[in-house]
């Protein structure tokens, strides 16, 4: 009996070992000091010196195409904006937040009569709950893998800017 239960720790201890070698230690990772999303490549890039050092794939809200112009048309925002919070309780893994809408964005939405919407976020894979059946399903963010918000949330601070391309 002690002998199979000092092997099943060891298989456990064993497994555990290998899993801690594949984790990434995300404090060793460089910051970022600007972000470029393209919609129309659906990649994002993280920048260092104007340099592209890491690039994802992405996925975008569920109307890709054109700037998003209020509450609920499922666009991803174009233009240039800055990361204005940190979720690290967020309902998708890890959140990155977007200063959408700004003072540009509000008063486009105000000449409409629209509300311009807001809670623009980078963030990971969503809860079990939201229906995730296309390649666009977010209401407006930018979704990239759990694995990936990880390491973004590591490398991306507070203030950096984020330009998101057509």
């Amino acid at each position: 009996m002690m002998h199979s239960i000092t092997k099943r720790g060891l298989i456990t201890g064993a497994a555990a070992l290998a899993l801690s070698a594949c984790s990434r230690d995300v404090s060793r990772l460089p910051a970022a000091d600007g972000v470029v999303v393209s919609k129309a490549r659906r990649e994002m890039y993280l920048l260092s010196a104007g340099k592209t050092f890491r690039s994802y794939e992405v996925e975008l809200g569920f109307t890709p195409q054109g700037h998003k112009e209020q509450e609920g048309d499922g666009r991803t925002p174009e233009g240039i904006y800055f990361i204005d919070r940190k979720n690290p309780r967020s309902d998708f893994h890890l959140s990155l937040g977007i200063n959408y809408p700004n003072s540009a964005d509000i008063a486009r939405a105000d000449a409409m009569g629209v509300d311009p919407g807001g809670d623009i976020f980078i963030h990971g894979g969503p809860r079990p709950k939201i229906d995730r059946t296309g390649a666009d399903w977010t209401a407006g963010c930018i979704a990239v893998t759990n694995r990936q918000i990880e390491e973004i949330y590591a490398m991306v601070r507070m203030g950096t800017p984020i330009q998101i391309l057509a």
